[in-house]
């Protein structure tokens, strides 16, 4: 499904895609009495961010990169909620609808600069010429990808230190396929801020006429999600975690 980059950023960051694993925590009393489905949903959310996150290294389109990023990221979410982690698996959704969002917001900033090219490998050098969308892009980036001390890692960590404690046969499964998909979303998001923003521009002459930065009005969204997904995490932990914890 394709959209305008505001419409992907609600859909991706709070609605239609996150709503399966909302249903699935809402359901838990019944989903607990069926061990059976809870090993399914384990293997299905880990199989489910392994092949997003594999997907998504091969992807050209700045857009496409980012919404394989949030199937691999709601594979962690479903996988969590298979070994009993419904607490994890809201946490995460709750940090990843801001950082999501505020990629995606980033990525339209980007596509409008370039006068509407999505090709990563027709960029280049754009950090100089958009150095605001260039930050939100990379806390964005860089809490996707679970950097310590951004929304991002205590969700992320907190999951992959629950599959690797449960006691449940497919926790290990779980724990490696997610360390794994960890190491390729880190991979995927690197090479996307290297071919976006860095480098030799390979931009052609016209569009960077037209490069400039964001109004006031369209910027000021991007400070709000940047902020959250710098300081939900550990405005959150005890709420989604517990209090006091030194989980």
């Amino acid at each position: 499904m394709e959209g305008p980059t505001p419409v992907s950023a609600l859909i991706h960051a709070a609605t239609m895609v996150t709503a399966g694993v909302f249903l699935i925590i809402r359901c838990s009393p019944l989903f607990e009495c069926a061990p059976g489905v809870l090993m399914f949903i384990v293997v299905v959310g880990a199989g489910t961010s392994f092949m997003a996150a594999t997907s998504g290294l091969l992807q050209n389109d700045l857009k496409k990169v980012i919404a394989y990023s949030t199937c691999s990221q709601l594979g962690y979410m479903v996988f969590v909620c298979g070994l009993s982690g419904y607490a994890a698996g809201l946490f995460h959704l709750a940090t990843h609808a801001f950082f999501k969002a505020l990629l995606f917001l980033s990525a339209g900033a980007v596509i409008h600069a370039v006068s509407g090219e999505q090709d990563m490998r027709k960029f280049g050098s754009l950090a100089t010429a958009l150095p605001y969308t260039y930050a939100a892009f990379f806390v964005g980036s860089i809490a996707l990808m679970g950097v310590p001390f951004l929304s991002g890692f205590y969700s992320k960590d907190f999951i992959l230190e629950l599959a690797g404690a449960a006691p449940a046969s497919t926790s290990s499964f779980a724990y490696t396929v997610g360390l794994v998909s960890a190491f390729f979303t880190s991979f995927y998001s690197f090479r996307l801020l290297h071919l976006t923003f860095y480098g030799a521009s390979r931009t052609s002459r016209l569009p960077l006429e037209h490069t400039h930065e964001l109004p006031g009005r369209m910027a000021l969204p991007l400070l709000v999600l940047t902020v959250g997904s710098v300081f939900l995490g550990i405005l959150g932990r005890d709420l989604f975690i517990g209090p006091g914890t030194d989980f």
